[in-house]
Order: structure tokens, then sequence, then C-alpha cells
């Protein structure tokens, strides 16, 4: 497997420093799974270029992470792709300039370069749109290219097989933490054991970046390999450090990049608004996450009770600390309810409030669960005022990392155009008696509209059987 970085920073030899490499010396290094060669294909003032090569020897490999089947063990993409292998090499050969340190030229370790890494062989199982989606909100210009299964059996498919460059200009140990980072999210078999140590791991090189990161929970689950108890106490460290909101089961977590304010701040206030304007004092959260809309509503004196419900017992428990519901006031404490729940079981809880919102979750639903979905929500519950948000999928197109017609996020079943929004409200309305108005919130784009759609459900009384 081999990565390049390249300077482009004039004089580029201060990769060289940097690295903590010389340029005139091939270097060899051991590896718990092979051997690590650094060398320069290329050295000038102009543009230097570094190149890690590693090398995996299949027999250590087998002797030192036991067997799988015969077959598996020696016949597989380890030696080629780019995976913990290469991070785990980065933080072994490139260890000092990853923690941002230099003796010699310190006041380069903070300052911007204009660098290229590129990957020979990436695996990306969920294609290019997750490469995107992992590295250009960080502010990577990504170039996938793809390589075919067999180039003359077009009939066996894609292959998840890609060649991955990304350019920036950025300090050489972000380029390197993202790295880091990323590339065992990728990796479908992270090769050692994972433990609480990895968590230390994973907050130090995110650090700056990881909480805000719109895939969030993805890569903090990926790189702890969905280990549950790792996967929340990472989570909710991050969520102490930055207070930022994970999206994960309950939001896009797409911004509007021409929008000064983010996108999920957008939302919050329209949904605020409208439930203000529907005069909600008993209000359920639907899918409600780490509390966010709560959090908002409880600001407002006329807001007598907000109910959250979720189905991950993890979320709960981060919306009670993020809401700090062991510090409130009884009085205020009496306003705030929290409860396990899904969204497509008939549940008694969920009667009784004059409006429910459900903001960023029916796309991750499986289509077949939104109409249990409805039925438990406007045909039982039946608040007076339901609000449901959901990305417009018309305007993907305006995010780089959406061009090929992939979802904003990778666990989104589907997205819907306004068209099908539209239809799926109406039909609602009329199996179920409700009237719908339908928003945009974010800046429109021409003939693509807004990049969040918004429809405000009212009860009028009547259902089709009525009629």
């Amino acid at each position: 497997m081999l990565l390049t970085i390249t300077s482009s920073t004039k004089p580029a030899s201060d990769l060289g420093f940097l690295l903590h490499k010389h340029p005139a010396r091939v270097q060899e290094f051991s590896l718990p799974f092979g051997r690590g060669h650094v060398f320069y294909p290329r050295a000038s003032e102009e543009q230097t270029t570094a190149a890690l090569l590693v090398e995996i020897d299949p027999v250590s490999l087998v002797r030192r992470y036991g067997r799988g089947s015969i077959l598996n063990d020696y016949v597989n993409d380890r030696p080629f792709v780019a995976s913990s292998f290469m991070s785990v090499a980065i933080a072994r050969v490139f260890g000092s300039a990853l923690r941002g340190k230099s003796d010699e030229r310190s006041d380069l370790v903070d300052q911007p370069m204009s660098l290229t890494a590129r990957l020979a062989v990436v695996a990306s199982f969920h294609g290019e749109g997750a490469l995107r989606r992992l590295f250009e909100p960080i502010g990577y210009r990504v170039t996938a290219v793809a390589h075919p299964l067999n180039e003359r059996f077009a009939s066996w498919g894609e292959s998840p097989y890609y060649t991955l460059s990304l350019e920036a200009d950025v300090p050489l140990k972000e380029l390197l933490g993202h790295l880091y980072v990323l590339l065992p999210v990728l990796d479908g078999v992270k090769h050692y054991w994972v433990d609480e140590s990895e968590i230390d791991k994973l907050l130090r090189a995110g650090e700056g970046w990881l909480g805000a990161h719109p895939e969030r929970d993805t890569i903090v689950r990926r790189y702890l390999k969905s280990q549950r108890s790792l996967t929340d106490e990472a989570l909710d460290r991050l969520l102490a450090e930055d207070g930022s909101r994970g999206e994960g089961p309950t939001g896009d977590g797409a911004d509007d990049g021409d929008s000064p304010t983010p996108l999920n701040r957008l939302r919050m206030s329209a949904v605020v608004e409208q439930l203000a304007q529907a005069g909600a004092s008993r209000i359920l959260d639907v899918g409600c996450g780490e509390g966010r809309l709560i959090g908002e509503l409880l600001k407002d004196q006329s807001v007598t009770h907000v109910a959250g419900m979720d189905v991950s017992i993890a979320a709960l428990q981060r919306a009670a600390r993020r809401l700090k519901l062991d510090e409130m006031s009884h009085r205020q404490r009496d306003r705030v309810s929290l409860m396990q729940g899904s969204l497509t079981y008939r549940d008694r809880r969920l009667a009784g409030f004059d409006a429910a919102a459900v903001i960023e979750v029916i796309e991750h639903l499986d289509p077949w669960q939104l109409a249990p979905f409805e039925q438990v929500l406007f045909g039982d519950a039946r608040p007076g005022t339901v609000i449901v948000t959901t990305p417009n999928s018309e305007y993907n197109v305006e995010y780089n990392r959406l061009g090929d017609g992939s979802h904003r996020h990778l666990d989104h079943r589907f997205e819907w155009s306004r068209a099908e929004f539209s239809g799926w409200a109406q039909a609602i309305c009329h199996r179920h008696g409700y009237r719908v108005d339908l928003h945009g919130i974010g800046a429109e784009a021409p003939g693509l509209g807004s990049p969040t759609q918004m429809g405000v459900f009212r009860a009028d009384g009547t259902t089709a059987e009525s009629r």
C-alpha cells in the first residue's frame, strides 16, 4: 500500500523537516505486520513528494493476529488497500509530524501548506459518496478514481476500490491526523484489538474537527468497531468538550454552504417558531437525539412540558447530560421527560400532546416503516400540530460531495424530492384528517428549492372514513 504527500508551498523542501525524514535517503522501518519504507520521488524547492510504502508480511500477520480461513489468510486485499495498517504506519513512521513536533523548524508546525495526499488504493463499500462525505466537510478537494473489478467483464459490477487524492491548504499535522482517523473508518476489518485506549487516540487526533463533522457518529462508531460502550463514551466526551449535537440517527448533519447560519440552527429556529405560532404548551419531540430542540423549547416559559422520545438509550443519556437534568430545580425538572420508544409501535405515552416535532427522522426509517409510523403518530396519538422536516433531495447537487446522487448521511434510507414529500404529506392528510402547509428551510437554489423541507400538519377533525 502506498501513500504519497506532495507539498507545493515554497520552499517545498520544508516537508522533509516536518516529516523528520531526509529527502536524500531511503529509510526502512520495522512494523508489527511488515515493513515501512520512506523515500522521496521528487525533491525540489518548487515541489516535494514524500512516499510511505507499507509492505505486509502475510505470514507474520497470521501468526500475530490469528487465523481466519486458509483462503482468507492469504487471498485478501490487506497488502494493497490503505486501511488500519496504514494508519498504524503513519503513527509509527511519522509520529513526530502527527503530534506536531519539529525541533528544527517549530515555526512550520501550524503553518498551512498546499498539500496533496494520494492513496493508491482505498476501499469504500458505500461508494465514492462516502469518501466525499468523510473528507469534503473538513476542507479537502476530493478526486476518487474507481477501479473496475474486471475491465473485460462489466457484468461483474462495480468494485469498492478507488485511488483517492486529497488536496487542501492545511498544516501537515492536520492532514496526518485526518488520515490517521479516517482510514480505519473505511476499513471494515480493523486488524487490532480495540479497547478504551482507542478513545483517547481518537479524540486526540480528532481534536478541533471531529466534534463538528456531519458524519461524527458514523466515524466514532466505525473507528471503535461498533463497540457500543466505547462509542457511547467517546460521543459523551466529545459532547462535553464542544457541546456539538450529534446528527446520528436524528439528523442529516449537512449545512448550507452559502449561508452564514448552519442549516441545523435554521431548522431548529423554524420549528420553534411554528410551535409558538400553534400555541403549543405540551410538546413531544419524536426522535429527540441529544435534546437540542428540548433545550430550545425550555427557554419559552409558556411551554409547560416537553417529552423527548428516542429509540437509543445512549442518546437519551446524552440528552440528560446535555440538558443538565440533575442540576435543574424541581419545578424545571417537572417540565421535561425522556423516554425510550420506537416510532413504529403504538404507545399510550404519546397521547395528550398539543404538538409533535419530527426533525430529520423519517429518512432514517425503512420505507416499510412509514405506514406504522404514520398510524402511531397521526392515527393514534393525534396531536393538534405535527411538524416534520426532512432533506430535499433536489438540493443535493448543491453539495459537492453529493454530486453522484448519494444521500446526505450514510444512515439515510431515502431522501425525497419536494413532489414526493408533498404527495406523502397530502396522503396523510386525506387518511387522518389533517391539513398541511409546506415550507422550505435554508437558502433557496433556483429550480431546486431549499436544502430542508418542512411540513406543518394541523388537525381539522375530518378523516377519510368520516368523509
